[in-house]
């Protein structure tokens, strides 16, 4: 057994690696579960639902972010489809395990008759964590960075050394985009809980607002990345941003008049 053999790697076993990446996407996932059983026991449910349903959703949501990516990088897994189910070496699309996400809860708490938004309302701002803490895992596997910098740029932003040293990467300093999109979905968090949570007068408000939120985050933050997915000339982030922005803004004013009263 060796602790940290390398910068990726947190623990290996024998054959066995044990990768941040992996640690960061589930402390984010268990961290997202533990504020939403806090809403949901405010709510007055049973904590067991949201037991029943964090573990199918962690599934669906890795398969989904999985399959987005596979989709649009397809030709570098052609020639090795074994390599599809590799997700430790990288390769998750946050917003295909969003619309996955998705389709599975509105099944999952239809069937328990628990109003959609309502659950959305308790769930989404812990979402926001999780993808904070995801973004993480770019950094150790020195993925998802932005175009080259100058070190004395990097100095300005009064980053830790450790930070600064692992985004130099092929010979060049880059922009940090996994820590700018990390702090913007933790601004984003703090506002719907601080504001929306505390003004909302509909069930929904905080579930619109993550879209809203995390749409201009990502669509600004995917304008500086090397690496974005893309349909034809258009940075795929960029296009579901908007889409996702677009989903906000409409639920808002339907909410606004004919939504339900918050129910806490």
């Amino acid at each position: 057994m060796q602790l940290f053999p390398d910068y990726k790697t947190f623990l290996t076993i024998g054959s066995l690696s044990i990768h941040y990446y992996a640690i960061v996407i589930l402390a984010g996932a268990l961290m997202a579960y533990a504020l939403g059983q806090y809403r949901f026991k405010q709510l007055g449910y049973d904590k067991g639902i949201l037991s029943d349903y964090f573990f199918g959703l962690l599934l669906l949501g890795i398969a989904g972010a999985r399959l987005w990516y596979v989709i649009f990088m397809w030709p570098q897994y052609a020639a090795h489809p074994e390599e599809i189910i590799m997700i430790w070496h990288g390769g998750l699309a946050i917003q295909g395990g969003i619309v996955a996400g998705l389709i599975y809860s509105y099944y999952f708490f239809r069937k328990r008759n628990i109003p959609f938004l309502v659950a959305g309302d308790a769930i989404m701002p812990g979402v926001l964590i999780a993808q904070a803490c995801g973004r993480w895992g770019n950094f150790f596997n020195r993925e998802a960075f932005g175009s080259a910098v100058s070190l004395s740029y990097l100095k300005r932003l009064h980053l830790p050394a450790f930070i600064i040293n692992n985004m130099y990467i092929d010979g060049a300093y880059h922009h940090p985009t996994f820590l700018y999109e990390s702090v913007g979905n933790l601004c984003v968090f703090l506002i719907i809980i601080l504001v929306v949570r505390h003004f909302a007068k509909h069930n929904g408000a905080q579930f619109f607002a993550y879209f809203i939120g995390y749409g201009i985050v990502r669509f600004f933050v995917e304008g500086l990345r090397t690496d974005s997915l893309m349909l034809g000339s258009i940075r795929m982030a960029q296009l579901t941003s908007v889409v996702f922005l677009a989903v906000g803004i409409a639920g808002m004013i339907y909410i606004h008049y004919k939504g339900t009263n918050k129910s806490y």
